[in-house]
């Protein structure tokens, strides 16, 4: 970290003169004939790479390999040519995304394109300095969930150029620094993966049972699956009755809640239908097939209501152990048959009550709840110890995310003649 710092104070005396985009480069967006979905302007003999949002990497200044869709030889004339070694970045949707081709291709109309430099520039720090405009800029750009900037409002953009071999050192540095980061999210990454991967395979097999050992009774028969009742985001509320809506199962509970993360009325709630303690709540809808069927068992002191997207479910089982089970892939591949695919995946009670779930001890009530908390508590000391893992390594990829830009943002920022 020193050697970044004994640069930045190395480059406080450095000579910096100011430039707006439009004074610095030519720049122009891209364009493709319209309408999009016409199969004429895709593919076919001479077809090239067609570059648009999704077709930026978020991760260094590359395209991705492939590009997802080829530009028919009809269509190029109507489109625009960039040719290899050309800087690009994305306004619309994800903004900001910055690339430097590594090969010919014509460009999407949400893109811009620089040519012609008016100054003399590297183009890998002019690269760096405009990913570094745009990740600031890009906050308070126009639209919600499809957010804009138009080349007016970033032709006024101004860029810091200090000398050229200044620009060839920060890029130098920020080469080097970025391939660490690089390196050491990808090793993060895939620790976390495999540690995924690892507690997956041990739960599966823990509710896994040879013939014999278990019966194998269909879901409908140990407990009745109830239907939650419609109720909309704009509901929800900061206190109030506890409530899940179904799009919170995937990103916010894990195999067992006590605590909600919603609310809503208390008028509201006595409309809808509510999951007592030690009811599995179930999800039933989602835009794939893997989002149906995930379970968490509810074990918070009060009821909860169900957003109509999923079911609960009410057995003798320990909740946790049907929890855990739909987790597993024996479960998916069960209920797999019984999921309607449209815009939106969907399972009915029928089709999930159909599901088998392994019993143990079937004659023996006791002995079979003894042997299902058995079985929890181990999943659950894997669990806790996957959680720590999850958790820990995303903060440790932000953390050094955020360390990258720190030095990034003060390698490229320079002080203005009237800031001095």
């Amino acid at each position: 970290m020193s050697e970044k710092i004994s640069i930045k104070e190395l480059l406080d005396d450095v000579e910096v003169e100011w430039k707006k985009l439009d004074d610095l480069v030519e720049f122009r967006r891209g364009s493709f004939p319209q309408p999009y979905g016409n199969s004429k302007w895709y593919d076919g003999e001479g077809s090239m790479p067609f570059v648009q949002v999704a077709d930026v990497s978020d991760n260094g200044f590359y395209l991705n390999k492939d590009t997802k869709q080829k530009i028919s030889k009809l269509a190029q004339p109507k489109s625009i040519f960039v040719e290899e070694g050309t800087v690009i970045v994305t306004l619309q949707g994800t903004i900001g995304r910055v690339a430097i081709t590594q090969y010919d291709c014509y460009v999407d109309r949400t893109l811009a394109i620089f040519t012609n430099y008016k100054e003399n520039i590297n183009k890998k720090y002019f690269a760096y300095q405009l990913k570094s405009k745009f990740d600031l800029e890009k906050k308070y750009a126009r639209g919600s969930t499809l957010k804009t900037i138009t080349k007016e409002e970033f032709s006024k953009f101004e860029i810091p150029i200090p000398p050229l071999h200044v620009q060839s050192e920060i890029v130098r540095v920020l080469d080097n620094f970025t391939e660490l980061t690089a390196e050491l999210t990808a090793e993060l990454t895939a620790e976390l993966s495999a540690r995924k991967k690892q507690y997956s395979y041990y739960r599966d097999q823990l509710l896994t049972f040879e013939d014999g050992e278990v019966e194998f009774k269909p879901l409908g028969e140990v407990g009745e699956f109830i239907r939650g009742k419609r109720f909309v985001r704009n509901d929800m509320k900061e206190k109030g009755f506890p409530c899940i809506h179904y799009g919170e199962m995937y990103t916010h509970y894990n195999v067992w809640a006590k605590e909600a993360k919603s609310f809503i009325n208390e008028n509201l709630a006595s409309k809808l239908r509510v999951a007592e303690r030690g009811d599995v709540v179930i999800v039933a809808a989602g835009e794939t097939i893997e989002d149906i069927g995930m379970g968490t068992a509810w074990l918070g002191d009060t009821g909860v209501v169900i957003h109509d997207a999923c079911f609960f479910f009410k057995s003798t089982l320990n909740p946790k152990y049907v929890a855990y089970f739909t987790r597993t892939k024996f479960f998916h591949d069960q209920i797999k048959k019984h999921i309607s695919s449209g815009k939106i995946s969907a399972i009915n009670a029928s089709g999930l009550s159909k599901a088998k779930i392994p019993i143990p001890y079937p004659n023996n009530p006791d002995k079979s709840l003894a042997e299902q908390e058995r079985i929890v508590s181990i999943l659950d000391k894997f669990d806790i110890l996957t959680n720590s893992i999850s958790e820990g390594l995303p903060r440790e990829i932000e953390l050094r995310q955020k360390q990258y830009e720190y030095y990034r943002d003060m390698l490229l920022s320079f002080p203005k003649a009237e800031d001095k």
